[in-house]
């Protein structure tokens, strides 16, 4: 018996498991898909990892489904059978529409606030007494210490001897350059006066990875792939540029060396825009 048979026979994917197939097969990246349906990626990985849960309801469940297998012209009919109907009482809730609903995160958190229950020890307690008395004692000026352990504040003081060092006056402003240093000026002027290089027109950095893709006003595609983790373009082409990124909250685009900001423009982590 081969591995993913059972005694009945082969094991029948999943729903996402089909959409997964299909899109590796085509060798789409999840977050090109995700820019090109206008939906998040963590909503395309849960429907593939089949967590029905993290998604609003069947019905948004459904619509994903049949707007991904249209991008990637299949057929949506064996998918949307496999996934539960609108209105079936499973892990999924009442039902809403439109594929922009907000992502329910698992991991949310409980009400109540657990860290009371250790307010109740004797030991916090005791801790809590031992730093409240260091504060209060680090606050006691030193005159009093001396007063309490009855020490003169005059004596500690008696055996020091202070020593009033003359100090040059600093050479005039005015006062003459040596040869040597008349000699370095001018190539010092000359140093400064180089230009800085120009900044490119267009860079891109991402701390994660983010799909990208830019064209310049004559349509030519200047960049169009997925960027690893801290890499860095530097792009030139006419403006105005249509951008579009499938990860915004990882990519930073600088536009004449000024940071552009893209939060009117993002929905769902994917924004789409134009520069000028």
């Amino acid at each position: 018996m081969t591995e993913g048979q059972t005694a009945q026979g082969p094991t029948e994917p999943s729903a996402g498991e089909m959409i997964r197939a299909a899109r590796l097969a085509q060798g789409v990246h999840i977050a090109q898909l995700a820019a090109s349906i206008k939906v998040s990626v963590r909503k395309l990985e849960a429907l593939e990892a089949d967590r029905l849960d993290e998604l609003p309801d069947a019905t948004f469940a459904r619509a994903l489904a049949q707007t991904v297998c249209r991008s990637l012209k299949i057929d949506p009919a064996p998918v949307l059978a496999l996934l539960p109907s609108p209105g079936t009482l499973s892990q999924l809730e009442e039902v809403a529409q439109g594929l922009n609903q907000p992502f329910r995160d698992p991991a949310q958190p409980r009400e109540g606030l657990p860290g009371l229950g250790l307010l109740r020890r004797p030991a916090v307690w005791g801790a809590a007494l031992l730093m409240a008395g260091s504060m209060v004692l680090w606050w006691i000026p030193t005159s009093t210490w001396q007063t309490w352990l009855g020490r003169d504040g005059a004596a500690t003081t008696s055996g020091v001897t202070v020593e009033v060092v003359p100090v040059e006056p600093a050479a005039s402003l005015d006062a003459p350059a040596s040869d040597a240093e008349a000699a370095s000026a001018p190539a010092a002027v000359s140093q400064a006066s180089v230009p800085a290089p120009s900044a490119p027109p267009v860079v891109v950095r991402t701390r994660a990875e983010s799909w990208v893709e830019i064209q310049d006003a004559n349509g030519r595609t200047l960049l169009s792939r997925l960027l690893a983790p801290g890499e860095e373009v530097a792009l030139e082409g006419a403006f105005p540029m249509r951008v579009r990124v499938g990860n915004a909250d990882a990519t930073e685009l600088r536009v004449r060396g000024e940071v552009f900001d893209m939060t009117p423009f993002r929905r769902e982590n994917v924004a789409r825009f134009d520069i000028r």
